[in-house]
């Protein structure tokens, strides 16, 4: 059985993801890795953007990695064959449903963020959002032609109770380790699907985990909130549209989109999908300046989340922190190292 499977992707994701291989062959030798074409590149190759065997090799895989797809030039290909939809659909394939994001600032950067020092330094909480539903995926979806000239276009925001309920029920699981709050973000004051979120969260909240502190909050408010007092949050749960907007907002606190991982998780068992949360970045693609720590702390989450490496993730996280207080900077952070270079700094602390 492959232990993890590598998707470098488009743009920057094969620079990063063959740093991601370095640690990993240092670190974990025994660990199988298998590495695949994925998004754009596997379009070019193959004329879809997620091959059968892609899929079917991550679905028997204990992890997948996958750096980032997309990019100008297969933005006139069809809308189902673009690299994004590989990635929709690599999502749904695996049945990944909670997508975790991490907002932490490491010690040595707090000065590199947007906001001041004394809002960031120490921030530490986990967006939870629902990956798999909602607007991305809903029916129906379509443009149409008017009959008096111009066009419509219709997307549909989509939720069950089941879906609501076992992604509410990662976020209140998450809380229990941490500082046992959830704060779960939603329009219920002008959306019906936000009324049914808000309804299924409480409901679970009162029936399973009441234990656990639970706020409610509009996902504009949240918004702002997080770039006035961050810090105020522990595990924030989101739907899919909202999570993909507000890990966003969070990510620039830490300094910089080049830093942050993530994880996907389905049912237990079942193999996770991980990825830095940058984009591929196609204006400095090649060019081998590309921080590739987010893809290095999203292995950093599979050694974790699903190959049972806790002991090796610390090492990890523990060699990123300290690379990062002797100095060590890409481009991003204000500083002037290489990808590789960066790479190397990280693993001459392991």
């Amino acid at each position: 059985m492959t232990d993890l499977l590598l998707l470098p992707g488009d743009g920057i994701g094969p620079e990063v993801t063959a740093q991601v291989r370095r640690v990993a062959e240092a670190l974990t030798p025994d660990l199988k890795l298998e590495e695949r074409l994925f998004g754009g590149a596997s379009y070019d190759a193959f004329g879809t953007p997620l091959a059968d065997e892609t899929l079917a090799a991550a679905k028997a895989a204990r992890a997948v990695l996958m750096g980032a797809v997309g990019g100008p030039k297969w933005a006139g290909v069809p809308r189902d064959k673009r690299p994004e939809a590989g990635l929709l659909n690599l999502r749904a394939g695996m049945e990944v449903f909670a997508n975790l994001r991490p907002a932490l600032c490491f010690g040595p950067l707090a000065d590199a963020s947007s906001l001041k020092r004394e809002l960031v330094e120490g921030l530490d909480f986990m967006i939870v959002r629902e990956l798999t539903g909602g607007i991305y995926f809903g029916e129906p979806r379509f443009i149409e032609e008017l009959p008096g000239g111009g066009k419509r276009a219709v997307d549909t925001q989509v939720y069950t109770t089941a879906e609501i309920e076992r992604v509410a029920r990662v976020a209140f699981e998450l809380a229990r380790g941490r500082r046992n709050k959830v704060a779960s973000a939603e329009k219920s004051n002008v959306m019906d699907s936000g009324l049914l979120w808000r309804e299924v969260v409480t409901d679970l909240h009162k029936r399973e985990y009441a234990d656990v502190e639970l706020t409610h909050i509009l996902a504009d408010n949240a918004a702002m909130q997080i770039v006035k007092a961050p810090k105020q949050f522990d595990v924030l749960l989101t739907d899919n549209l909202f999570g993909d907007i507000l890990s966003d907002a969070a990510a620039q606190l830490t300094g910089s989109l080049g830093m942050l991982p993530s994880a996907a998780l389905g049912v237990a068992g079942k193999p996770g999908l991980y990825e830095p949360i940058h984009g591929s970045a196609p204006d400095i693609a090649g060019q081998g300046v590309a921080n590739p720590l987010a893809a290095i702390l999203s292995f950093e989450m599979a050694l974790r989340w699903s190959l049972d490496r806790a002991a090796e993730a610390d090492r990890l996280y523990a060699a990123v922190e300290r690379a990062l207080e002797k100095g060590a900077r890409t481009r991003d952070l204000g500083g002037a190292l290489t990808t590789v270079q960066m790479g190397d700094a990280v693993l001459a602390e392991l």
